[in-house]
């Protein structure tokens, strides 16, 4: 993943000294919450590192980040084992070599299981603003679960930094709270997109085609999402409440086609926990009163989405067999990701007035040579979304509407939207198994 990052520059020494002092709070065998995404405390994750022989057993807890993890590196097994909520591409090598684990949840029910008590946190590292007038940071572009992690933490120690957009919403912690706040000014790393390829555009335009005016949007990252986005420049009046938006919502802002004036929850606000893009991006969250950034068990409660008329969720999927079950989070035995809030959006798209749920993913994979609709899934592969909760199913051949419909008629839905060298197959496949 470092590789579609900015590159990572070693801290000043004498701030990291600073960092691991603060951090002499963390004792062996405590659990330290990390701050996710792009909003990563570098400096204290590095402050963290280089205490590796003075810890053991210390388990390090977060959602997906991005940038080095170097606890989650070969030979800090004894000081450090990682928990991944969401499993990036910084550890999923430690995760599927058994040097770290994955824990399987819905990202809407992370908070409650903090507050609960069930998953404590002894600290949590964050990366805020500065202190405001009256003494609040903001946790800028992400505040996902970080907020209950650091509400509920024995200590909280802080990155202070400018470059952190202040954003409007439920997302600020009292300077008071803090054991630490270290100031460290720098950049936010970036996060460059991708260019749709031509399937994916086909993708893009195959779903744009399932959006009515005044739709509220769920969407994720990646070139299906910014395809889509693409395609929705003749919408009218659009709106958005998703756990996460990226640049390409910032395109359609500006081109007047989001203006969240038909929303029936948050009317005239986008709804979003983080954001991940580029600085453009964080320029425009800034200080923006269009944009509030709440946590994940208000943004992704299936009950708080069900709320918002017209919701539509687009998100991916790895495999999809020919019942309608789908993979996200594992290539076979090895995890990829994780649940993140698919199933979240699903239940509530499903449960909108008007609303729908997508699934959408390219007809192949490995350069054309797999086909993701499958027979069955592959051996070792969890089922993220259940099949009875699937509506549709969307390829660059076309969408499946799938809810209701019978396993034969599912099979043969599935079948025509994927591609044409592998039906064939399929079809054999399906007779074998009775299914058709």
């Amino acid at each position: 993943m470092s590789s579609h990052l900015a590159e990572h520059k070693a801290s000043p020494p004498e701030i990291l000294a600073e960092a691991a002092d603060a951090l002499r709070c963390v004792s062996s065998g405590d659990r330290v919450f990390v701050g996710s995404g792009l909003a990563v405390p570098q400096l204290l994750v590095d402050a963290l590192a280089s205490r590796a022989k003075e810890l053991e057993g210390v388990e390090v807890t977060h959602l997906m980040t991005f940038g080095p993890a170097p606890y989650a590196e070969p030979g800090m097994e004894k000081s450090f084992r990682t928990n991944a909520l969401f499993t990036g591409a910084n550890v999923r090598g430690a995760v599927n070599d058994g040097r770290a684990d994955y824990t399987p949840i819905f990202l809407s029910e992370i908070p409650e299981l903090i507050r609960s008590g069930t998953f404590n946190v002894d600290t949590c590292l964050v990366q805020v603003t500065p202190p405001g007038t009256h003494g609040h940071c903001s946790l800028g572009i992400d505040c996902a679960c970080t907020l209950e992690a650091a509400r509920n933490a024995k200590n909280v120690i802080g990155l202070v930094n400018e470059e952190m957009p202040w954003v409007y919403g439920e997302n600020f912690l009292h300077k008071s709270e803090f054991r630490a706040l270290i100031r460290y000014d720098h950049p936010l790393p970036e996060l460059p997109r991708k260019t749709p390829s031509d399937e994916e555009k086909l993708i893009g335009l195959f779903c744009a085609e399932l959006v009515p005016d005044g739709a509220c949007l769920q969407l994720g990252i990646g070139a299906i999402p910014d395809a889509v986005l693409a395609s929705l420049g003749n919408k009218r009046d659009l709106g958005m409440h998703t756990e996460m938006f990226s640049d390409g919502a910032v395109e359609l802002v500006n081109a007047g086609v989001i203006n969240c004036k038909a929303k029936t929850l948050h009317k005239d606000k986008m709804i979003a926990s983080f954001v991940l893009g580029s600085k453009v991006l964080y320029d425009f969250v800034r200080s923006n009163p269009l944009v509030e950034f709440r946590p994940v068990d208000h943004t992704n409660d299936p009950f708080v989405i069900a709320r918002n008329d017209k919701m539509i969720s687009i998100n991916s999927a790895l495999q999809v067999d020919l019942t309608g079950q789908v993979c996200a989070d594992s290539i076979g035995h090895s995890i990829f990701s994780g649940f993140g809030g698919q199933v979240d959006f699903v239940r509530g798209a499903s449960r909108s007035n008007g609303g729908k749920p997508i699934i959408a993913l390219e007809s192949t994979a490995k350069n054309g040579t797999l086909s993701r609709i499958t027979p069955v899934l592959s051996p070792g592969a969890g089922v993220v979304t259940n099949r009875a909760d699937v509506h549709y199913v969307c390829t660059e051949y076309g969408v499946a509407f799938l809810h209701g419909k019978t396993i034969r008629d599912r099979a043969l839905a599935l079948i025509r939207i994927a591609h044409p060298k592998f039906r064939d197959e399929l079809k054999f496949a399906a007779q074998q198994r009775k299914l058709i």
